[in-house]
């Protein structure tokens, strides 16, 4: 049976569920989806015997999604989609605790699309993200698995603009993806309501207080109706994530996938002694001594740091982009896109590029500057390592950054192997 929208839209019933000849029986459903919110959940292991079985047939979603994840060629959903997307099917609050990589994004994506299919044309979910990288990432996540359900989602972001937001937004839309600061621009214009909005979610919210948007989520929150769903989506959990969860999300279940802070399980890492001076010569080294398919993510600590590491790769024959705050958006874009097509294997960033960057296939990720929280030690090397596929975390170490490299150890839980290269240790 079919139900058609005031905007066209057809809306297709739910086909039978597979006999249990054709998928396996599901298991029983882990018994950390259901705990209390100071659950410590499953470990990265437990989850992924737990789910090792699961298809997305077993999660209850309706056969149009199931035919538009079999077209993105996805069969079996990670843990945390294993765990978290039953749960937001039911209309329950959400927290949602993962390493990077793991596929939180399709954890609140699919089952948002599952709701809004064929309801009527008006904004009823909105996601917030930190930065316009991650705003893209989440838009296209809706398009690819959206695909044929007349769902309609704009991004929402500073550096572009405000008449094409504008326009799309008075027009009506069924998802917005937007960064704080934008989107209360667009509110203070009246350019978008939100008397109808349904879902919330708050993706990377650790990065997005890390940034300073408390104040500015309190404002939106503020003009959204209190009987709502909410998902909170992170890799990291510091107590002001937990004061956040408090405030907006009414007795929220927690779904963890491995413990807190820990660092992707398929990434190597190393730490690399070497004096501030000669991080760049060394940087060159272990470039040269990369595969012709390799590719790497550099991080720097500040934006004009990022650029003078990008002449210096240049002027030694690698070919290599910057991306930072001081870029314009379509210098972003394009940066990212020549490092995903692979036009250029090097791309050196700040701490902009740690979250919002899912790109297949990084084979390194090169910390030049040791960063100053440990929980984005975590978030970079997340970059790697990703869907299962192993990579290489090399971080630089100069005498003043010994001691952040050991608060790192401590938050990972192991301690990283030291490696001297002939010519650049703090002796030589």
């Amino acid at each position: 049976m079919t139900t058609t929208t005031k905007r066209g839209r057809t809306r297709t019933a739910a086909e039978p569920a597979p006999t249990p000849a054709e998928t396996p029986a599901a298991p029983a459903a882990p018994a950390a989806a259901e705990s209390a919110p100071d659950a410590t959940g499953l470990t990265l292991a437990q989850a992924e015997a737990s789910t090792s079985e699961i298809t997305f047939a077993d999660l209850g979603l309706s056969g149009p999604m199931l035919e538009s994840l079999r077209r993105a060629g996805y069969v079996r959903p990670t843990p945390i989609q294993a765990q978290a997307v039953p749960l937001a099917l039911k209309g329950r609050d959400l927290m949602g605790l993962a390493q990077t990589g793991t596929g939180k994004t399709a954890a609140f994506t699919i089952p948002i699309i599952e709701r809004l299919i064929g309801g009527p044309a008006r904004t009823r979910a909105l996601i917030l993200t930190p930065t316009r990288e991650l705003c893209q990432q989440v838009e296209e996540s809706i398009r690819k698995y959206g695909t044929g359900t007349g769902l309609e989602v704009i991004s929402v972001y500073g550096g572009v603009g405000y008449d094409a937001q504008t326009t799309a937004l008075r027009n009506g839309v069924d998802v917005i993806v937007a960064t704080p600061g934008r989107l209360i621009d667009h509110l203070e214009k009246q350019n978008v309501i939100f008397d109808d909005l349904e879902v919330l979610v708050l993706d990377e919210a650790d990065r997005m207080l890390d940034m300073g948007f408390a104040p500015q989520i309190n404002r939106i929150v503020a003009q959204i109706h209190p009987y709502r769903q909410t998902l909170l989506f992170s890799a990291t959990m510091p107590p002001e994530v937990e004061a956040l969860a408090r405030k907006y999300l009414r007795r929220p279940t927690v779904v963890q996938v491995g413990r807190r802070s820990q660092a992707a399980t398929t990434v190597r890492h190393y730490v690399y002694p070497v004096p501030g001076h000669k991080k760049t010569a060394l940087l060159r080294h272990l470039l040269g001594e990369m595969k012709a398919d390799d590719s790497a993510l550099v991080f720097t600590r500040t934006k004009s740091g990022a650029d003078r590491v990008v002449r210096d790769v240049t002027d030694a024959g690698f070919a290599a982009e910057a991306l930072h705050a001081d870029r314009t958006q379509a210098q972003r874009e394009q940066a990212l896109a020549r490092f995903k097509e692979g036009q250029v294997r090097i791309l050196v960033a700040t701490d902009i590029a740690q979250r919002g960057l899912d790109i297949s296939g990084i084979t390194h990720v090169i910390n030049y500057d040791v960063p100053q929280q440990a929980e984005d030690y975590v978030h970079r090397i997340g970059r790697t390592g990703r869907a299962a596929k192993e990579g290489d975390a090399f971080t630089f170490m100069s005498t003043d950054e010994i001691g952040m490299v050991r608060t790192i150890e401590r938050v990972i839980g192991q301690e990283i192997p030291r490696i001297s290269v002939a010519g650049f240790d703090f002796g030589t």
